[in-house]
């Protein structure tokens, strides 16, 4: 098996067709079917079947795709090793959930970096449902947010990073900071929230869950710092880490609900692969992440230091 066969094939089983697939590595589709056909006759599988609905694909050829993708991001990752290797650098792929990235990581970052003069660190936001299969692709080296909802597989690693605290939080002129408010009288409220409510896991999804929290009282901003503005405003509550609003709480811009309706206790992890094909950098990292200086820094928060971040940019495009 050849990288350009698995990465035709690849194409195949993402987009559901031989044509789509050569449109999108701009090839010939008769050059797809090329690849595909050696795949064919190297594993003796058929792979694959066209039907009126569209590919069906045999167990043979949906194991393949699987290990196809993880195959292709070794290849990528090894790239990048061997050329920040040639410049004498190392490369440190950070996933996190939002709420980790915005509060937590830029401290966690500069204090990391600084131990190590030849490590670049790249963060970029994910979904935690994500994590695995970005691990396994290499996409990313270490993911960081809320736990696995399950115990992981032998493949991966996971570490208690932080426990925190979920409060809500409303601004003093809010008419609901008078109350001790019940479930359903917080469940009627307007909520601001950031891009962490819309996350498949988190404390924020869970809290909204919890409390029945509909679509429709839910107003959603490009951060959860955005978020808080507006519950200062009295526009409605908002959840938040209590170490992050502790001053806002202080000098009475926001005020926190009473209740254990109010609040939920949480924590972040960390999760490697749990192979030596995982970069040292990440265990050492996911080591380093549950330390009191590591905590620490992740409460006071600090930006990092230019030589040693370098942010991805993801966009996301809503009809």
């Amino acid at each position: 098996m050849t990288p350009t066969q698995l990465r035709a094939y690849a194409a195949v089983v993402r987009l559901g067709s031989v044509k789509q697939a050569a449109a999108h590595l701009s090839v010939s589709e008769s050059a797809i079917s090329l690849h595909v056909g050696q795949l064919r006759r190297e594993l003796g599988d058929q792979l694959f079947s066209r039907t009126a609905a569209g590919l069906a694909f045999t167990p043979g050829g949906l194991r393949l795709a699987g290990r196809a993708i993880e195959l292709l991001g070794l290849q990528d990752i090894t790239v990048l090793e061997v050329s920040a290797a040639g410049r004498g650098r190392r490369l440190l792929r950070v996933g996190a959930s939002s709420l980790f990235a915005e509060h937590a990581a830029p401290g966690l970052i500069e204090r990391f970096a600084a131990r190590a003069d030849d490590l670049d660190l790249e963060l970029s936001v994910r979904d935690p449902g994500s994590f695995e299969a970005l691990l396994l692709s290499r996409t990313i080296d270490i993911a960081i947010g809320p736990p696995p909802p399950a115990v992981p597989g032998p493949a991966f690693a996971a570490r208690p990073v932080m426990n925190y605290r979920i409060v809500v939080v409303a601004g003093p002129d809010h008419p609901i900071v008078h109350l001790r408010p019940s479930a359903a009288q917080l469940r009627d409220q307007t909520w601001m929230l950031g891009p962490s409510a819309t996350a498949t896991a988190g404390a924020i999804p869970d809290l909204l869950a919890r409390l029945g929290v509909p679509e429709e009282r839910q107003q959603i901003y490009q951060s959860n710092a955005a978020a808080l503005e507006e519950a200062k405003r009295g526009k409605g509550l908002a959840p938040a880490l209590s170490f992050a609003v502790a001053p806002d709480i202080r000098n009475g811009t926001l005020v926190q609900l009473p209740g254990p309706q109010a609040a939920l206790e949480a924590g972040w992890h960390a999760l490697t692969l749990a192979d030596q094909r995982a970069p040292s950098a990440a265990a050492e990292l996911a080591r380093f992440a549950s330390t009191p200086r590591a905590i620490q820094a992740m409460m006071r928060g600090a930006g990092a230091k230019v030589g040693h971040f370098r942010p991805s940019v993801h966009v996301t495009l809503w009809s």
